[in-house]
This record gives C-alpha cells, sequence and structure tokens, in this order.
C-alpha cells in the first residue's frame, strides 16, 4: 500500500458555485476548463479543476462573478473562500523543494552534565535552486497550505536519518506527528532505510515536535509503539508546566523528555522557572525518562540545572546548529 501523500502531484480544486448569477455563469466556466483540458468533473453548481486552470478561474471569478458565493476545498476538507485558494497557487514553489529534495541537515551537539557530546539534534536546512535559504517557518507554512505536511516531513525525516549515517552519536531526528497517516505505512520507509544503512535503531531517537499540540493521543501513542517495536528511541518535545496529563506522559513513556526552553532561560533567577524544573525533572525521573534542558544560554542556567540532576543540555552555550565536523563523521575501518 503507498499513500498519495509522500507523492507530489498536481493538486486538485473542489469549487461550488451558490447563486442564481454564479450558477449561470458556471456552464461557460466548465466549456473554457474542458477546452485548455484543466477541468475534471462538473455538475450544476460544483466542478473539480486542475491546478493548471485555477488562475484563470479565479481571474474570471473576481471579474465576473459574486465571489462571496464560490468556496473551493482539497481532499474533502472545509470549504472555504475562493480567494484563499490564491494562497495555494503562490505556494508551489514547495513542491520544488520536496520533488528534489532541495534539505540538508545540520548538527546541533547535545551534552552531559561532563560537558561531552552525548548526541546531536538533526536540523533540516532548506534551499531554493539559486541557493537561497528558506526559513523553516515558511516552508512548513506553506507545505500546510497545500497539504505538503508529510511530504515535506517524510523529507526530512528521511535526510536527517542518512545524515545520522555519518556520526558516531546519537541523533535525535524531529517528526510531525499531526503529518502521519498510519505508522505502518508512513513510516516503513524511514525504517528501511535505517536497516539497509547498517545502524543500530538505538542510535535514532525520533522527537515529537509540538508535543503540546497533538489532539490525538491514541494515534501519538500507535505511531510511538511502532517506533518502540522497531527499536527506535523517542522523545518529547517542548514539555513545560502546560504539558499533558501525568496520565498520558506514563502511557507515552517516552525515553527522552525535553524541558521547553521558555523554562530554561533565566531559570538560575527565576523562582516560578525553578518549580516548573523541578516538577518536570521528578516526573521524567518517575518515568524513567532522560531529562534534557534545552535552549541553554548562560552558564548560571546550565549550572543550576546540573546541579539539580539534569542529565542532558542543549543550546547556544554550547554550539549553535552547524554542518557535522569532520572530527565527529563516522570514519569506516580498512578492511
Amino acid at each position: 500500500m503507498s499513500c498519495n501523500a509522500c507523492v507530489v502531484q498536481e493538486l486538485r480544486f473542489e469549487v461550488k458555485a451558490e447563486g442564481e448569477q454564479n450558477r449561470r455563469m458556471l456552464s461557460s466556466v466548465v466549456d473554457h476548463l474542458e477546452r485548455k483540458g484543466v477541468l475534471v468533473e462538473a455538475e450544476a453548481d460544483w466542478l473539480v479543476v486542475k491546478e493548471g486552470g485555477m488562475r484563470d478561474f479565479l481571474d474570471f471569478c473576481r471579474d465576473h462573478m459574486d465571489a462571496a458565493g464560490v468556496s473551493f476545498r482539497m481532499d474533502k476538507e472545509e470549504w472555504s473562500p475562493i480567494a484563499a485558494a490564491a494562497d495555494i497557487l503562490d505556494s508551489q514553489w514547495i513542491d520544488e523543494v520536496i520533488s528534489n529534495g532541495l534539505v540538508t541537515c545540520h548538527a546541533q551537539p547535545i551534552l552531559t552534565g561532563d560537558e561531552e557530546v552525548f548526541a546531536y539534534e538533526m536540523l533540516a536546512r532548506f534551499y531554493r535552486e539559486d541557493g537561497s535559504v528558506i526559513f523553516p517557518g515558511e516552508i512548513f507554512g506553506a507545505a500546510r497550505k497545500r497539504g505538503r505536511l508529510y511530504a515535506l516531513d517524510r523529507l526530512c525525516r528521511m535526510t536527517a536519518v542518512r545524515f545520522a549515517s555519518y556520526i558516531d552519536k546519537k541523533a535525535f531526528i524531529n517528526f510531525i506527528p499531526t503529518s502521519i497517516y498510519s505508522p505502518e505505512f508512513c513510516l516503513k520507509s524511514t525504517v528501511q532505510l535505517a536497516n539497509r544503512l547498517g545502524m543500530d535503531p538505538s542510535q535514532l531517537v525520533f522527537e515529537v515536535v509540538e508535543t503540546d499540540k497533538v489532539e490525538d493521543t491514541d494515534h501519538l501513542k500507535r505511531i510511538l509503539a511502532y517506533y518502540r517495536e522497531k527499536g527506535f528511541r523517542y522523545a518529547l518535545d517542548d514539555v513545560g508546566a502546560g504539558f499533558s496529563t501525568v496520565e498520558l506522559l506514563s502511557e507515552l513513556q517516552p525515553h527522552y523528555m525535553k524541558l521547553d526552553m521558555k523554562y530554561v532561560q533565566g531559570v538560575s533567577k527565576d523562582p516560578d522557572q525553578q518549580k516548573t524544573a523541578e516538577a518536570f525533572l521528578q516526573q521524567a525521573l518517575k518515568l524513567g525518562s532522560v531529562p534534557l534542558a534545552e535552549g541553554i544560554e548562560t552558564l548560571e542556567d546550565f549550572e543550576w540545572l546540573r546541579d539539580k540532576g539534569y542529565e542532558l543540555f542543549q543550546g547556544y552555550l554550547f554550539g549553535k546548529p552547524a554542518p557535522i565536523a569532520e572530527k565527529d563523521l563516522k570514519i569506516p575501518s580498512e578492511c
């Protein structure tokens, strides 16, 4: 079984028209789109059009129809005003990034209390064909608009696994659980790649991005159970005072728990942050999870957290995301 979300294909827009004027105009629209070869199907007040015909339709709609009575949707999602389709068309460049694999990885070190490198977090960095940088917020926003979130997440995940095979440390790899339809199918290629590269599954730590925004916890549990079954480790990212219930954390049983940086930065001087950090630490230890503090920028915060019992540390104090240094590459043994 394959998933359509894995493949970047031309989008199709389902359009409906309400109001006598719009329905009257729609027959002319259908004839025009059919002549151009971009019409998929049509009825009296409804049509499906390929992306290649949407620019023309938007122009026609704006000039000759009552746009307030025209709406669209993709993949059976909620209906939206037709004007919103322009944002989706303007984000078409994301298809090029995904299809051409225009992504690389930078690595940020994760240290022990003795300031030795324990692992690296593999962070995606994106580029256009001309070499210009695309910021993560921009690219994931575009992917959400066009329904490409799974395809982008998969590209980043597979790229990170390849880069992780070059280092002799654990690798933390981000993934967005809401982008995954079925772990058995959507994550199969990730497992196969790690196996093909001869990697020890325990070297890879899959990190749940936006832990606090996950609504379907049963789906998340299925994903994490799949990773655990395959021998991988997993971490919960950005956990803090607003983290999900203790019961949920107990059910998820994460191998690592990352304290949100907003509770880390300034913790050595802020009593409220200290209470959160201490409660988090006790919960992590109770669950058997390794507590990790991220976003550390000052020596004072690092020393306070280390003295309290935190085991792993990440932040600009120790290093910014950067290409993997030659000294950290895994050197193959000679035959």
